[in-house]
């Protein structure tokens, strides 16, 4: 799993970079928290696509299937 780049948490978080590395340093709890918030987000990311794609698989075969027995 690749981290979210500091330039993307300061953006996401409308934080500035030292605030991120403070946070890194006086709170690792909230750090990390966000880290795995990213981790979960990609996850649910990489699971829609590929129900999206598994769902065009099936489509695809229901209209091949639909002209067979036309």
């Amino acid at each position: 799993m690749v981290y979210p780049s500091l330039r993307k948490l300061q953006t996401d978080l409308e934080v500035n970079k030292t605030t991120l590395h403070n946070w890194k340093k006086s709170r690792p709890k909230l750090f990390e928290f966000i880290i795995e918030s990213y981790k979960d987000r990609e996850l649910l990311k990489q699971n829609l696509k590929a129900m999206y794609e598994q769902k065009k698989l099936l489509e695809e075969e229901i209209g091949l299937n639909a002209k067979r027995i036309r």
